[in-house]
This record gives structure tokens, sequence and C-alpha cells, in this order.
């Protein structure tokens, strides 16, 4: 997200950044470990429950507001809510500026990177061990453990509040596949296989949002993380292996193939994202690889013309002789929501553990949001698909990975799909792919 500062404010930010890290010393959590403060309550309660949301993301506000006038009536009475907003482009800069003074709303959104326990945050000890908190308060079964998973593999911890959880697969129509005698694909040669009968029988096998780039890449990183294993991006990082490796070129190639096969269809580099879903909910193409979030648009009966019958979820399968699973979804829990270590009193203890208890089920009931906090509660009038995909993921005892570009710096996380068209055009071999990506990442570091 740092790319989206603006020239002239990156000096303050700067000034802001250089502050940080003598505000270690006077946070009210430990420096120890990933950096967060430890689980007990150790900071000093603010005068209210400030939250600092994103403009885009007003369910957030109103969901904690009805927490507040209901299930966490008791919480906001001894600590009142109050909101803040920022916009979704100035998150980094702002959050920033506001660690430099000490001014940290007690719970807020913050960039990525800065969380880590290596980013600006994480290591100054001003981000709260959520995990260890919660199971201080005994509600640490209030979570998800495919949710605590993937904040793991992405933060480094559990250290937001996973408001938001979405899987990703391929969504395929039930009534295509039967009228076509096509079993759910389990491996990769299935998958091929079944977008080959398709085509053969005059229906468009796959639908992707091409134009966007990231929508490419999440195959081929699945293909890699299936072929080498859960650690594959990892190792990357790391610096333990190389794009141009064998194996991760292989990915490269897999996507390749697809495209030069024609499963996409005409023209699905210059596709956008409603597009896309539109060619899937209409019947246009028999399968879309997406997250969870597409169910926004399944539940549209307006936009869901196969009907929601006829939607159906399958996790992206296996590579022969492969070292990752059927069962490692590739996960996200939206944008961080961390808690401040400083203000991390007993008051905003218990505002964080009746969060955890009532979030999951007034989410899903009032807004048919997925969350990575379990349904304590009874949810009724959900859609079969929304229940279906809350299910699945409430019994996710895997270890979930991530996609392709989620571990990478912000050049390299760009030049991935902005290189993603050429590559599924043929003006860029797999090999020349990967050799342009492994050259941006190292000269990042």
């Amino acid at each position: 997200m740092r790319t989206s500062l603006c020239r002239r404010a990156l000096p303050a930010t700067a000034l802001a950044l250089a502050a940080i890290t003598s505000l270690a010393a006077c946070s009210g959590g430990s420096a120890e470990g990933s950096g967060s403060g430890s689980g007990g309550a150790g900071g000093t309660d603010p005068e209210a429950f400030t939250v600092m949301t994103a403009n885009e993301n007003a369910a957030l506000e109103q969901l904690l507001t009805t927490l507040s006038e209901d299930q966490c009536k008791a919480e906001n009475e001894a600590l009142p809510l109050e909101h803040q907003k920022v916009a979704q482009a100035d998150v980094v800069q702002k959050i920033t500026l506001l660690a430099s003074q000490d001014a940290m709303p007690a719970h807020t959104i913050a960039g990525t990177a800065l969380i880590r326990p290596d980013g600006d945050l994480g290591a100054g000890g001003l981000v709260q061990d959520l995990q260890a908190a919660l199971k201080d308060a005994g509600a640490e079964d209030n979570v998800l453990p495919a949710a605590i998973s993937t904040e793991e593999n992405v933060y480094g911890g559990f250290v937001s509040m996973p408001y938001q959880y979405n899987i990703e697969g391929f969504w395929y129509n039930k009534q295509i596949f039967e009228e076509q005698g096509i079993e759910i694909p389990t491996t990769w040669e299935d998958l091929t296989a079944a977008a080959a009968q398709l085509e053969q029988a005059g229906v468009q096998p796959l639908t992707t949002a091409g134009a966007q780039g990231f929508p490419l890449t999440r195959l081929m990183g699945m293909y890699i993380y299936r072929n080498l294993g859960p650690d594959a991006m990892e190792a990357i990082r790391d610096g333990d292996a190389e794009l141009t490796d064998e194996g991760y070129v292989a990915g490269a190639q897999a996507l390749a193939d697809l495209a030069a096969s024609g499963y996409f269809g005409e023209g699905f580099t210059s596709r956008d994202s409603d597009t896309s879903i539109n060619q899937f909910l209409t019947g246009t193409a028999a399968m879309t690889y997406d997250g969870s979030w597409i169910l926004g648009a399944v539940n549209d009966p307006e936009r869901n013309q196969i009907g929601g019958e006829n939607v159906g979820f399958f996790p992206f399968p296996e590579v022969e002789g492969g070292e990752g699973s059927i069962d490692q979804y590739p996960a996200n829990a939206g944008a961080p929501m961390i808690i401040s270590a400083k203000t991390f009193g007993p008051k905003v203890a218990d505002w964080v553990t009746c969060i955890s208890e009532n979030y999951g089920s007034l989410a899903l009931q009032e807004q048919g949001i997925i969350s990575g906090f379990t349904v304590n509660e009874e949810v009724t009038d959900i859609s079969p698909n929304t229940a279906e995909i809350q299910e699945l993921i409430s019994g996710i005892d895997e270890e979930t990975v991530l996609w392709f570009e989620a571990l990478f710096d912000p050049k390299s996380n760009s030049l991935a799909s902005s290189n993603a068209a050429l590559l599924t055009t043929g003006q860029m071999t797999a090999e020349d792919y990967m050799t342009a990506l492994q050259e941006s990442i190292d000269a990042n570091k």
C-alpha cells in the first residue's frame, strides 16, 4: 500500500517512521516473541474504545455499533465505542503518523507490512497478540483455527481481528457438469480433462478477470502450492529457493497452457471482475476460480440467472506427485484490524472478548458476512450457498496457504500481475516470466 502515497506526503511519513522506534519503550505491551504485546491486559485503558475503519467498509462500523447497543452493551457503558474513518489508500500514512504521535486508536485498520514482526509497528511492540489475549480470557475457541493459520502465514502471528474470512476455489455450474457427465475434479489432470470435454461440447470451460492480473496469478500460485507444498512461497521470501527453479516455472507453464488451450474464452485479458462473474452466473462459462466474496453475487437473484441451486464449489485440485494437499485452502482474513498494545487494558480486553463471542453470528445473520470467528448463536435465513461455505470454513483443520504475491514487495507484486497478460497470451515464456519476477524480488530486498 505504500505505493499509493502521494509524493509530497512522503517526507512527513518518513519522519513519522523514525519516531515509532522510540515508542516501543513506552508501549504497554512487551516486545518479545513476534514483537507484539503480550497476552495480559498490560496496557492502560483509553477514555473510549476508538475504532478506526476504512471509509470503504461501512459494514464493520454498523455491526460494531449494533454490538455496542446489544450483546456488548455492558462493555460499551464501561468504555464507550467511538468511530473514526480513513480512506483505504491513506491507511499506511495515517496509522504511521498516529503511532509516531503516541495517538493510535485502541482498535484500528493498519497496513500488512507494518504489523509483521519486522514491521514498524510489530517491531515496536505496538500490536497486541490477540491469540494470547483471548487465551487469557478463556475465549480462544471463539476464533476458527483456519483464521489463526491464515493470519500466522500473512502477519507472522494472530494480531488482527478476523472480521472477514475468505477461502478460494473453483465455483462450477452443477447443471452443466451433470449434463456433460463430469465429476468434480480432484487432480489437475481431471480439471484439464473436464475443460477439454466442455470445450468440445461448445461450452466455455472457464472465465477469469484477466484484466486485473491477479486472478491469473492466483491459479499459477495454487498450482505451485499443490506441486511444491504449503511452504513454497516462504522459501522464495527466505531465499531458500528461486522462482526460476523447475517447480515454480512449472506453475507458470500450467497457467500458460490453460490459456493457450482457449479455456478462458476470447478476450479474457481485457475482462474485468464483474464481466467474469456475470459470464459464470449467466451460464456462459462452466467454471470460475474465485474467493468466497463471490457469494454476494451468487446470492443476488438479479445477477445469478443460473440459480443458487446450480452453483457448486470445489477446492483447487491436487497436482499428481505434488507435496501439497487438496485440503490446504488459500485464504485471507480481510484488511488487518489490530488492537493497540499500549491501550490494551482490562476494559479493552473485555471489548475484544465480547466481539469474539458475538461478531461471527451477528455478521452472518445481518449481512451474510463470513468471518474468522465462530458462529455461537443460531443463524437463520441465510442462503444454502453461504451456509455451505461457512460450514466448510468451520471444519478446516489443515494449514491454509496464501495467494501467490502475498509475501512479495510492492514492486514485484505489481510486476507479477502486469506480466500475467504477457504470459497467458504467449508474449512471454514461463521461464522469462519467472526470471523477470525473481530479478525484481532480488532488486527490492
